[in-house]
């Protein structure tokens, strides 16, 4: 137990010479009655994972349903984490089903709704994505409302196949009908955007001065005061910042080596906080930025693009793959491209599963964060070969803190609106509705008895 005569606030910072660093949740910021009573109350938080240009369909759904289901090639990597998972068949948007390509399927991910057709004078997706509307109802309860994140700027111009501005293909996240949030693409300006508060703080980070040396002479009278469950995890979490950040130093630095330049280098002309050059290494880095930032309770609410609509980022790096994702999506049934457009889509579930076990290892409460997040993973549409809206990839993972059954592969009936999804997360969030876009009610067989 804590030592503390009274719970802490969850928004206490570790402050230090204009530097302040968010804590991790700790038993000492619940109340004495939820510890005497086995119920820490930890907070339940909410990500969603956008995959551009679909799956290749025959090696996706798992064979069997509810709990006697096998992991399909493609969902193998998620084995370790079959009871943490739930898959979901037979979703789909009905009103993106109109217009070509994937802009329609992309902004209206998370609305649920039609955008209009635009070259980009009246951008509207015509309603409020999921994620912000629970943030408009919580987001109060932590610094920041909800995070976006993505790989990949905002898209410009007009992609005359189709005649839909391509920024429609650049954002999941809405505040409004005509309000796309930006999302941050630099793995450091969102690190000092979870960390740093005050003036001058972002300064320091410049001087090469570490976030935690600034803070430490705080938290070590913080932990003074902590009870030994707290202090370990305290001790692990700041082990893990000081790790991230050394991984962001030299995402951002030349590696030291022996050899030498043909000519000198002018150091003023050094790019800063430059993003990683590893598409791997840049979605991992914000990968572990929702965990750090859940991990803190910063916010409860996140968004990740792993690309935009249309994204023919090159996947070469990855065994058997010689060609850029969308391309590839449009295989045309040639054996060959399907099976690389499979790979690249395994290496997605991959980083997934990655970002699942890391938030499985971080203990919360009465079980880990995992238990305590609810994270949903999926795209826009199903065959990138034929823009198909109907039965969706989708795969949610955690418990959301009991709310969730899992460790299932539910097969709804075909064309269950997807939004039926959304008001049974909205429901595990503590942000319940009646109604979102074209739902029909609560998904069956999603939340749990509690």
């Amino acid at each position: 137990m804590s030592r503390l005569s009274s719970p802490i606030s969850r928004r206490t910072l570790l402050r230090g010479a204009g530097a302040a660093l968010a804590l991790p949740w700790l038993e000492a910021m619940a109340p004495r009655a939820a510890l005497a009573s086995g119920d820490a109350g930890a907070p339940v938080r909410m990500a969603f994972l956008f995959m551009p240009n679909g799956v290749h369909p025959k090696l996706w759904t798992p064979e069997g349903a509810g709990r006697d289901f096998q992991l399909s090639p493609t969902l193998e990597p998620l084995a370790e984490l079959r009871d943490q998972i739930t898959v979901l068949t037979n979703l789909w948007h009905r009103n993106s089903n109109t217009g070509d390509g994937h802009y329609v399927k992309t902004s209206g991910f998370l609305t649920g709704t039609t955008i209009n057709k635009t070259v980009g004078i009246s951008i509207n997706c015509n309603g409020t994505s999921v994620d912000q509307l629970a943030a408009q109802r919580r987001g109060r309860e932590t610094p920041l409302p909800s995070l976006e994140l993505g790989t990949e700027p905002v898209s410009s111009g007009v992609d005359t196949n189709v005649g839909y501005t391509r920024v429609y293909g650049s954002h999941i996240a809405w505040r409004g009908p005509t309000q796309p949030l930006a999302k941050e693409i630099n793995p450091r300006l969102v690190y000092e955007r979870l960390f740093r508060a005050g003036k001058g703080s972002a300064d320091a980070a410049r001087e090469g001065r570490p976030l935690l040396d600034l803070v430490l002479d705080d938290a070590r009278q913080l932990r003074d005061q902590l009870g030994t469950t707290d202090r370990q995890k305290m001790d692990e979490y700041l082990e893990s910042v000081r790790a991230l950040e050394q991984r962001l130093q030299r995402a951002s630095s030349p590696e030291m080596n022996t050899w030498e330049p043909r000519a000198e280098l002018d150091p003023k002309a050094r790019p800063a906080e430059t993003t990683p050059e590893s598409h791997a290494e840049h979605v991992r880095l914000m990968l572990d930025m929702i965990v750090l930032a859940f991990q803190t309770d910063t916010t409860r609410i996140s968004t990740f693009m792993f690309g935009n609509s249309v994204s023919n980022k090159n996947f070469s790096f990855i065994d058997g793959v010689k060609g850029a994702h969308h391309s590839l999506s449009h295989h045309q049934n040639e054996e060959d491209k399907l099976q690389q457009y499979q790979l690249i889509n395994r290496w997605h579930v991959e980083q997934y599963a990655y970002l699942l076990r890391r938030l499985s290892e971080i203990p919360e409460g009465n079980g880990t964060l995992l238990d305590n997040s609810m994270v949903l993973f999926g795209s826009g549409l199903r065959d990138g070969n034929r823009h198909d809206p109907r039965n969706l990839p989708l795969i949610l993972g955690g418990r959301a803190g009991g709310r969730l059954q899992t460790g299932q592969h539910v097969v709804c009936e075909k064309e269950t609106p997807m939004s039926n999804l959304f008001v049974s997360m909205l429901d595990a969030f503590g942000t319940p509705v009646d109604q979102f876009a074209d739902s029909t009610g609560k998904l069956p067989g999603i939340l749990a008895d509690v």
